[in-house]
């Protein structure tokens, strides 16, 4: 068939979008990016392992209103893309978050907030070989909001979420899932001021057959001790975490993972029993803002417990319409118990094909020292140290900084029992100047093992399996790209320290 002007004006198009996208000094290379457009939100959704691929599913917009995405991939690491996996349309106007599962006769079944009149928990089913073709429940939605955008009531006056919904699990002989709170904290606790409905909750829904859904209780109860009563609990996401980075049979504890839309991302840890969950220990993963948002998992058949979140772009709006490109989620991360009843996290290892170009070196850092690393740097990198403390210093490591600090990146442990990343000095452009700090203490005589992730905009990082932080920053200079040592307030011994530059996975 011959080519059309059309056709070709096309190709000509998507040549130039592809140019300038690879071009872009702030685009991430191996940090998935949706592929095409400025996008918010970008919650990831919908991770299912089905016929040996793993599928993610993310909102994004078009035309005005919200769509779900859909990408495969066999390695967690390079992802092709497929049609959309939800669109508006027969029955609602729009696709908001929820999960997905395989159900007891081996059928994908997708939730998620279905937008309209009246909004609601819907289904979408799939037996596709390769989930490119999803049917909605012709009963959507299948837990309708009957009072208000978001939630309902029983005939006897009892008030639930209609929002969100988790993946569902089938335990005892029935199907069960649970929803978010936060149209009835707003409704109900902050507007019509009734103490019960504020803070944290979800609602717990069981079912026979996936269409008829009997609400059952709240889930949890929230503890004003680990969070505020001005947080809500939105994109949760439950399930008993392994015992092992590797997987394996789950372990006697489970995870509550969701965001409260003020602080972002974090969980509890507990016992789930008689269909109650009972919350042991909460934890975040993000501290100064809510940037870390929007978690997703999923498990594989090796038993491992995969997630991901989508970070917020902070640059200006403006700037991110004149780039063409916005919507970015975290790498994927191993989460597992560790002995101590507490959560270990890492880095998948699928990671390390993208290795290349390795270095290798020890240093010894002086107090109030740095280190230049001549033969390490740049934007696209990994680094991987292990630093042994003095008794009081607090010691790290420099990315993106330029010859004379004039922009830098501050990745440290602070002997006070703090993981830190300092973005006050990343950008003299855009971006939050801030210092993200998570706890994180090292038991006497420990080393420090970090895991720097370095991504253009992106700063990610893995400490001794036990606490992450995740930054976006924006270097202006070309010459941002120097990697230093560090220590302060003491000395500190590095025996061991590997460098990689990082091969980009994304298309372009």
């Amino acid at each position: 068939m011959p080519e059309t002007p059309d056709l070709n004006q096309q190709i000509a198009d998507a040549r130039a979008l592809r140019g300038r996208y690879l071009a872009d000094p702030h685009r991430p290379g191996y940090h998935f990016v949706v592929p095409e457009g400025v996008h918010a939100p970008v919650d990831p959704n919908g991770a299912l392992f089905w016929n040996g691929r793993y599928h993610l599913c993310y909102i994004f917009q078009h035309e005005g209103k919200h769509y779900w995405g859909h990408v495969s991939s066999v390695d967690l690491v390079h992802w092709r893309q497929h049609p959309p996996a939800l669109a508006p349309g027969d029955g609602d106007d729009g696709i908001f978050s929820g999960g997905a599962c395989v159900d007891q006769d081996g059928t994908a079944v997708i939730t998620y907030w279905g937008l309209g009149q009246p909004d609601g928990i819907c289904l979408a089913t799939s037996t596709d070989p390769q989930l490119d073709r999803w049917v909605k429940c012709p009963q959507n939605p299948v837990l309708p909001s009957t009072g208000g955008t978001g939630w309902a009531q029983t005939p006897d006056g009892r008030v639930y979420g209609t929002a969100d919904p988790s993946a569902i699990w089938y335990a005892n002989g029935r199907y069960h899932m649970v929803t978010g709170n936060l149209l009835v904290l707003q409704e109900f606790g902050q507007k019509r001021k009734q103490a019960e409905h504020l803070g944290d909750t979800v609602y717990l829904f069981t079912s026979d057959d996936l269409v008829h859904w009997e609400y059952r209780d709240e889930f949890y109860r929230s503890d004003r001790a680990w969070t505020r009563d001005f947080e809500d609990d939105m994109c949760p996401d439950f399930f008993p975490l392994p015992a092992s980075p590797e997987g394996g049979p789950p372990s006697d504890r489970h995870m509550l993972l969701f965001i409260s839309h003020t602080l972002g991302c974090q969980y509890y840890l507990g016992r789930y029993a008689e269909d109650r969950f009972h919350p042991e220990t909460h934890g975040r993963m993000t501290w100064v803002d809510n940037e870390f948002f929007a978690p997703e998992s999923l498990v594989d058949p090796a038993g491992r417990r995969i997630m991901w979140s989508w970070v917020f772009d902070r640059r200006e709006k403006a700037t991110r319409e004149a780039s063409g490109w916005s919507g970015e989620l975290s790498l994927p991360r191993l989460l597992w118990l560790g002995e101590d009843g507490t959560l270990r996290l890492r880095p998948v290892p699928e990671l390390e094909r993208l290795r290349y170009n390795e270095r290798r070196h020890c240093f010894s850092v002086g107090p109030e020292k740095e280190v230049t690393l001549p033969d390490i740097a740049g934007n696209c990198l990994e680094l991987a140290l292990e630093i042994l403390p003095g008794p009081r210093a607090e010691c790290g490591v420099k990315v993106c900084a330029s010859p004379g600090g004039e922009e830098e990146t501050v990745i440290s442990y602070d002997p006070t029992g703090l993981l830190k990343i300092d973005t006050r000095r990343s950008s003299l452009g855009e971006g939050p100047k801030v210092v993200e700090a998570a706890p994180f203490t090292l038991a006497p005589g420990e080393p420090l093992f970090l895991r720097v992730f370095v991504d253009r905009s992106f700063v990610e990082v893995f400490a001794n399996d036990r606490q992450a932080v995740v930054r976006r920053i924006y270097p202006t200079r070309p010459d941002s790209v120097g990697v230093r040592l560090i220590a302060r307030g003491g000395a500190a011994q590095v025996p061991r320290l590997r460098a990689w530059d990082m091969m980009p996975s994304n298309a372009w």
